[in-house]
């Protein structure tokens, strides 16, 4: 490694430019005075007492006394990493607990509003970006719909054999969620602790585990879209495109409930084309 590749990678550590500079000449391990670390790390005179004064304070280096003047040893390089990760750590923790203790403070000003005080003239909503936020508010209709869900789903990524729980809720107070999924394998199943792709048997099974919370299955053969419908009155729409990277992706939300009418309907347009579990596990025996 290069004494210039050196200091890039000390650079990206948290070092000065200079800093790093010091610090490999101190490498040597041998003890130097201010003029003579300066001169070798080629840096100006002036700016090598404060660098110094830094590193016999972070316990980097010793400030050895002569009769005629200071100099300076690097310690155990082991030692110093050592020093860094803790203080990584402990600039991790502090954070993170001022990271927590604001954000409790601020939860309560967040108020998810109910059905009825819903604004009534923003009845469109385009959500873009990280899909871990698009789950969030997909989660968040989830957990306010009160007697119906109908979805048209194709799986991807790790697909868990548990109902999600809100839904599994909805079924339990008396509530209907009914799903159809596309009958593609694109997505995984984790098996011994790794996500595996899924295949035939995967899909029945994922299926089937659903069916056994309540929830009431259809499966599609043909192509349908991503879209599910709450309580008739609301329509989530899954803007699916493997062509737009996934920071790019969007979800539409549509409070109407005409519109919610018409997602009904063809919902249950594909309902009925679509065939059983029972039905698509024959078809592979076929």
């Amino acid at each position: 490694m290069t004494n210039k590749d050196s200091i890039e990678k000390l650079k990206t550590l948290g070092f000065k430019e200079y800093e790093a500079k010091v610090f490999l000449v101190l490498l040597k391990g041998i003890p130097m005075s201010a003029s003579a670390i300066a001169k070798e790390a080629n840096i100006i005179r002036n700016s090598i007492y404060d660098i110094l004064k830094s590193f016999v304070e972070k316990g980097y280096c010793n400030e050895i006394e002569t009769n005629t003047i200071l100099n300076y040893q690097i310690i155990d390089p082991q030692i110093i990493l050592d020093k860094i990760k803790k203080s990584y750590h402990d600039s991790f923790n502090t954070n993170l607990s001022l990271l927590t203790n604001t954000f409790d403070e601020l939860q309560p000003i967040y108020k998810s509003a109910p059905k009825d005080r819903t604004n009534k003239d923003l009845n469109i909503e385009l959500i873009r970006g990280f899909n871990k936020h698009r789950v969030a508010k997909y989660a968040e209709i989830l957990k306010h719909t009160e007697f119906e869900v109908l979805g048209m789903y194709r799986l991807n990524g790790t697909v868990s054999e548990e109902l999600d729980s809100t839904a599994e809720k909805l079924i339990r107070n008396g509530g209907t969620v009914k799903s159809i999924y596309m009958a593609t394998l694109d997505f995984k199943v984790v098996k011994d602790g790794k996500a595996i792709p899924a295949n035939h048997e995967d899909l029945v099974r994922v299926l089937e585990s659903f069916e056994k919370y309540g929830e009431k299955v259809r499966i599609s053969k043909v192509k349908i879209p991503n879209i599910t419908i709450f309580d008739k009155t609301k329509v989530f729409i899954n803007i699916s495109d493997k062509d737009i990277p996934k920071n790019k992706r969007a979800d539409i939300i549509v409070s109407n409930p005409d519109l919610a009418e018409h997602m009904t309907d063809l919902f249950n347009y594909y309902w009925e084309k679509g065939i059983t579990i029972e039905e698509y596990k024959k078809s592979l025996n076929k």
